[in-house]
This record gives C-alpha cells, sequence and structure tokens, in this order.
C-alpha cells in the first residue's frame, strides 16, 4: 500500500483530451507528492506532446513523457484516463494503449476514468457486473456492456475508479489519492 507521497502514477492519453479532464489530476496528483507520468501513442500531432480540447475548441499543449508501448504496469501504481470525446474514442482503437489499460485492470492496482474515458474500460470488457458512472452519454454503453450505471460524481468499483465530468474532479482526484493508499485490489473477472 504506497503512500501517495511514494506513488507513480500513468496518465494515458492522445490529442483531443478534455483539459481539465487532464490537467487537474495531473497538477492536483503532484501537489499530493506522487511522481506523475504523461505517456501517449506515438502517433499524434505532434511528437512528444499532445493537444487538449478545451471545452468547444483546441486547448493547451501537454508534454509527454514516454509512448504509451513503453508503459510497463510494474513501474507505475496507477494508471489515469482522462476523458473528452476524441481522446478515448482514439485509444480504444489504439493496441497499444489498450494493452496498457487491460494490463493495469488484470494487476489489481487502481485504474481511474473520467466522463467519455469509461469507453476504455467497456473496450477492456472490464464492466460486466460492476457499478460505473461516466459522462451521461455513455450510460446506454455501460448497460449494454453489462454494467450498472450510476449517476453519481465519483464511484469505485474494486479499484475501478470512475467519474461523470469536469464539476466532479476534486472528489475524482480525492478518491485515487484514497485508492493509491489502498493498493491492489483482488478483482474478480469482468
Amino acid at each position: 500500500m504506497p503512500n501517495i507521497n511514494e506513488a507513480r502514477i500513468v496518465i494515458v492519453a492522445t490529442d483531443g483530451f478534455e483539459q481539465s479532464e487532464l490537467m487537474v489530476p495531473l497538477e492536483k496528483l503532484r501537489q499530493a507528492g506522487a511522481s506523475v507520468q504523461v505517456a501517449a501513442p506515438a502517433k499524434t500531432m505532434k511528437p512528444g506532446e499532445i493537444k487538449g480540447w478545451d471545452k468547444t475548441d483546441w486547448g493547451k499543449s501537454v508534454p509527454v513523457d514516454k509512448q504509451v508501448a513503453d508503459v510497463r504496469v510494474d513501474d507505475y501504481d496507477a494508471l489515469v484516463l482522462p476523458g473528452g470525446v476524441m481522446n478515448p474514442d482514439k485509444l480504444r482503437m489504439d493496441e497499444d494503449a489498450m494493452k496498457v489499460v487491460r494490463a493495469f485492470l488484470d494487476s489489481g492496482k487502481p485504474v481511474a476514468a473520467v466522463c467519455h474515458g469509461p469507453w476504455l474500460l467497456i473496450e477492456a470488457d472490464a464492466v460486466k457486473g460492476r457499478t460505473v458512472t461516466s459522462w451521461p452519454s455513455l450510460k446506454t454503453d455501460i448497460i449494454n456492456a453489462a454494467g450498472t450505471w450510476q449517476d453519481a460524481p465519483v464511484v469505485v468499483d474494486e479499484g475501478i475508479i470512475t467519474s461523470r465530468k469536469p464539476e466532479d474532479l476534486e472528489d475524482f482526484v480525492a478518491k485515487i489519492i484514497e485508492e493509491v493508499g489502498e493498493g491492489k485490489h483482488s478483482r474478480r473477472a469482468a
């Protein structure tokens, strides 16, 4: 059970991530003492960085620490998946990104997804029999994937942390910190 001051967290994202859904966890987790890296697929608009989407237009760029293909689950204590529509839609089609998501799910380490980020959990077949939340438009997707959708700021099911929207980010980050402190979870297969 690592203390957040000793935790190593990776955020997996690509161009089109919702600006606040990457930046708030990145900044708040670092402020709490965690070492946080950003990983992205090799195919991005500009090598070495990814560009956010800020509500209605392109936002700021964020430096990338490593390619998602180089992420090893043993090097981290948790995975964070920001939302936005473009970001998770691209990532769920990226073989390397999905390998990372599945590896974290299999490891029992905390996996946190916000807004449209749960699309990656659906793609990994990880919501079956679990209670999750998301941006409201994913409700039917979650139900069709045999999950239970709950309208709440943050939902945790066996170390899988989900949240709805930017207004819920304080609760989302607090729950990530709590779950990192709990360590690995013994997860039943989805």
